[in-house]
């Protein structure tokens, strides 16, 4: 599969913990997030993703969903936190308050 010039090449990709699949997909020239999310039919592999709660971005940055892409765009899916990060630092500053320790919490 290779861009033309009506055409972007672009890959999807929702990362698990068990399994990362990037989807490599054609998407017209001036489309957007959604629509190579939509294109790539990555919902059907991963029905959890949610376009209402996950957030994107493209190449670690966050993205609208409304955002145009460019070639060779990498567009990523996230996974919803399952700790507050602010919360693993007081609770890791915590823990080793309490134990004199530089432990952290995993």
């Amino acid at each position: 599969m290779a861009s033309s010039p009506d055409q972007l090449l672009v890959e999807v990709i929702y990362a698990r913990a068990d399994v990362q699949e990037p989807i490599t997909v054609l998407v017209p020239k001036g489309a957007t997030v959604r629509a190579a999310i939509e294109r790539s039919r990555i919902a059907e592999t991963y029905p959890e993703i949610d376009l209402a709660l996950n957030k994107v971005g493209i190449y670690g940055e966050l993205r609208s969903l409304n955002d145009t892409l460019q070639a060779n765009d990498r567009v990523e899916i996230y996974r919803p936190l399952l700790v507050d990060p602010k919360e693993a630092r007081r609770a890791n500053a915590k823990l080793n308050a309490e134990s004199g320790s530089q432990r952290r919490l995993k």
